[in-house]
């Protein structure tokens, strides 16, 4: 368990920012490449814990990207989704996805940042983030701006890859996380980093109960993991008192 919360720190702001620039023309073939299209699947359970829990009429995507799950929350039928990536180019490729399905009157995209979040107090009813909250350069600040701008009764929801525990997956998992993806990665993005750092930030991302020790810590309370294929890639999700 960890024992400081202000040392979960991820890469650089500008880093990470410069790196999925790089990426962003691939990033979506990427995904679907790498997860044999598991990612897709990930994301509906994802939506699908959100829509048990609360009714979602102002949701906000942090770390939206190219907006895949923004996307995939339509299916709540909210009256507004907001994305904020601080990458624009990974927003442009998201802005000309959702103009091409014509989705741009229900979800908005722009550039902000997670740890510092433009918007009021008690703003929106979800806050959700997928495979990016272990992007923040600082985790715990991320987090505390996430619950500030969440209503009362309303939900966080945190898609995130984590480690599996049981033998043999955990061992497979780990050669295919530091072998397999990075080389893949690197041929087809054609950034010989950016898929370096991938294994890199999941392996130092704080998973399973301690990531929920986080949300507890930041104030959320009722927190839950769902753990997704066998714990390679896990729902966490929690409430705002």
């Amino acid at each position: 368990m960890m024992d400081d919360l202000n040392q979960v720190r991820g890469a650089s702001r500008d880093k990470v920012e410069a790196m999925f620039d790089s990426i962003s023309h691939r990033y979506d073939l990427l995904n679907r490449l790498l997860s044999l299209g598991t990612d897709k699947r990930w994301r509906r359970r994802a939506v699908n814990v959100i829509g048990k829990h609360v009714r979602a009429s102002k949701i906000l995507d942090v770390a939206t990207g190219t907006g895949d799950l923004a996307i995939e929350a339509l299916r709540l039928n909210p009256d507004q989704i907001t994305g904020i990536d601080i990458s624009e180019k990974m927003l442009a490729a998201g802005l000309e996805k959702i103009d091409r399905q014509g989705y741009k009157e229900k979800i908005r995209l722009i550039k902000g940042d997670s740890e510092k979040i433009l918007f009021p107090d008690h703003y929106f009813d979800v806050v959700m983030s997928a495979f990016g909250v272990r992007n923040f350069e600082n985790t715990v600040t991320g987090l505390r701006e996430m619950l500030r701008v969440i209503r009362p009764g309303g939900m966080i929801m945190v898609l995130e890859f984590s480690r599996p525990s049981w033998f043999p997956l955990r061992q497979l998992y780990g050669f295919y996380f530091t072998r397999i993806l990075p080389w893949i990665g690197r041929k087809v993005s054609g950034d010989p980093d950016a898929y370096s750092y991938l294994p890199d930030s999941v392996m130092a991302f704080p998973d399973n109960e301690d990531f929920l020790a986080l949300l507890r810590n930041v104030g959320f309370a009722g927190e839950r993991q769902l753990k997704l294929s066998g714990g390679i890639a896990s729902i966490y999700y929690g409430f705002r008192p």
